[in-house]
């Protein structure tokens, strides 16, 4: 694996193992939010993308749901964003990013190593798959030397990183142009990076039969297309939250499967809750964006923030 592939790799684990996760495939684990919280699943009652709103007194965090995935320079009004930054104490952006040292963690500088060979991933697949992923990662643009691995998840995550950067598909927008609006009116972000050392291990330690699945995952988001993606947007768009939780999320899939991922999804629910919880500490208004489906699923960000006395208020609520 060439060593832009390896960074492709150690990004998309960094922008990707973080978010949220669908229904389990064959070979995949259980998905921890495939059950939402129907009575938060509301379409807004205002022009624009739907804002959920958590409250203690006099103190409010106004919450914003964001698909995981978004066309690169899709529209969308941000009026409502706009409006609600005005004032506002602070801005807590999703905890969606990673990063690693490779000098202090050595062990994630093996774990790239062990990701690592000489001929390209395609040639060691059986002749229905290689043909399915050397056409994938031509509609991707990428020459067979890209894939110099022998493990299915690394090459997966960086087949759909391709792609996607192909498609203009993000996983940094919408909160990547909340977080500038919100320094331009000088307010303060808040944003949270997580080590991606022990991601790296995990890619390593992830069984055979996860790595095929991912495998198919991956092939099956390039087959389809960008379509799920940019109809997901554009419901988000307008305030529509059930069909926009159906974006295409084959790197949640995939990621579901490594080991520690469940532990690492518990961890980030937590820290997000926690930080919305915090924020109500100081009087006035806060706004949080976090994405939908770890938002709005049972054991989610505002899930636990009910079940700790905290009022919620749906986009449907006058």
């Amino acid at each position: 694996m060439t060593r832009p592939a390896r960074m492709a790799v150690l990004g998309a684990l960094a922008a990707l193992a973080l978010m949220p996760q669908t229904a389990s495939a064959q070979g995949l684990p259980p998905d921890p939010d495939a059950v939402l919280v129907e009575e938060l699943v509301v379409t807004a009652r205002e022009a624009g993308p739907a804002w959920w709103r958590v409250s203690r007194g006099e103190s409010v965090v106004h919450v914003l749901g964001v698909p995981s995935v978004f066309p690169k320079g899709g529209g969308w009004d941000p009026a409502g964003v706009e409006r609600r930054l005005r004032g506002a104490n602070q801005v807590i952006l999703p905890f969606n990013s990673a990063s690693v040292n490779l000098l202090s963690a050595p062990g994630a500088a093996v774990s790239l190593l062990r990701l690592r060979r000489s001929d390209p991933y395609e040639d060691g697949l059986p002749a229905d798959l290689r043909a399915r992923f050397v056409a994938a990662r031509e509609a991707a643009g990428q020459p067979a030397s890209r894939y110099r691995t022998g493990n299915g998840m690394a090459a997966a995550l960086l087949l759909i990183s391709d792609y996607r950067d192909a498609a203009r598909l993000t996983a940094a927008d919408p909160a990547k142009t909340i977080g500038r609006m919100a320094a331009a009116q000088g307010v303060r972000v808040e944003a949270r990076s997580y080590d991606a050392a022990a991601l790296l291990r995990s890619v390593v330690r992830t069984p055979q039969a996860a790595q095929q699945a991912c495998l198919i995952e991956a092939l099956a988001a390039v087959e389809a297309g960008p379509g799920q993606v940019q109809d997901a947007a554009r419901a988000w768009a307008w305030g529509q939250v059930r069909p926009a939780l159906d974006g295409e999320r084959a790197y949640e899939r995939c990621l579901a499967a490594a080991p520690g991922a469940a532990e690492l999804d518990e961890r980030v629910k937590a820290d997000q809750a926690r930080a919305i919880a915090q924020a109500l500490n100081t009087p006035g208004h806060s706004v949080a964006v976090v994405p939908l489906r770890p938002l709005l699923s049972q054991g989610g960000v505002l899930d636990r923030l009910r079940s700790q006395g905290y009022e919620i208020r749906t986009p449907g609520d006058r």
